[in-house]
């Protein structure tokens, strides 16, 4: 069986001059694809943009600098509450984004209970995994 574990956040993107707007970004968790998970941003009614990493580097970024290339996780504890900074790097650019910290914790500890961490392998389709990879070739 699949569980599958959503979460609507309500994050800022850091602007410059320190001024933030606010978007919504929703957590995605799937225990058919247990190392990764998605962040879709809401760019406007028609749009959304998917970044896809490991869960391993959010949790890890909740409580120390993570991350190498295009994304990097660390926590901020500068008022009026605990976040975490996401930063998204792209060929257009880089988007900071600041999330509450708080809702970040409780969607992982969700996905930790779905599949707890270092069980990911147990999860894995190895077999169907590899019959899409020779498929494409």
């Amino acid at each position: 069986m699949i569980t599958a574990i959503f979460t609507d956040v309500r994050v800022h993107l850091v602007v410059p001059q320190d001024s933030a707007v606010p978007l919504w970004m929703t957590l995605r968790y799937e225990s058919a694809d247990p190392y990764a998970l998605r962040a879709v941003f809401r760019t406007s009614e028609e749009n959304t943009v998917e970044w896809v990493f490991a869960r391993e580097l959010l949790a890890e970024g909740l409580h120390q600098p993570a991350g190498e290339g295009d994304i990097h996780v660390w926590p901020t504890l500068e008022p009026p509450r605990k976040a975490v900074r996401i930063a998204l790097v792209s060929h257009a650019g880089t988007a900071l984004i600041e999330a509450p910290a708080r809702q970040v914790a409780t969607f992982l500890r969700r996905t930790d209970a779905a599949v707890p961490p270092g069980t990911e392998h147990e999860h894995l389709d190895m077999d169907g995994e590899l019959a899409l990879i020779f498929a494409d070739g």
